[in-house]
């Protein structure tokens, strides 16, 4: 099995803000900040939606686990804790395909 560990260094912003925050903000800014009670949330709701809109499915026990099975009957599995993530699969170029479209979207 082999498996990969990451860390997504700017993911809180990487989230997209839906309520209106009062404080002086950079120009241009419109996306979460560190620091803020929504953008753990926020970060998360993207990560979830983009994974399961590539056909990742999660787990009912566990919402930051994922897994995905390949036609060849492959298993890959994406463990999420706040902003790190561990891959696991039998094939590891299946780990480097999931963190290319990973960086392409967050």
């Amino acid at each position: 099995m082999e498996v990969e560990q990451m860390d997504v260094k700017t993911a809180f912003l990487h989230g997209d803000l839906e309520e209106d925050i009062y404080m002086s903000q950079p120009q241009g800014l419109k996306n979460s900040l560190y620091g803020l009670k929504q953008s753990l949330r926020q970060w998360y709701k993207r990560f979830d939606t983009y994974m399961l809109q590539i056909g990742y499915r999660r787990y009912e026990s566990d919402c930051c686990v994922y897994s995905h099975v390949f036609k060849d009957r492959k298993i890959i599995l994406l463990l999420l804790y706040v902003d790190d993530m561990l891959i696991e699969c039998q094939d590891m170029s299946k780990v480097r395909e999931l963190k290319i479209l990973l960086g392409k979207e967050l």
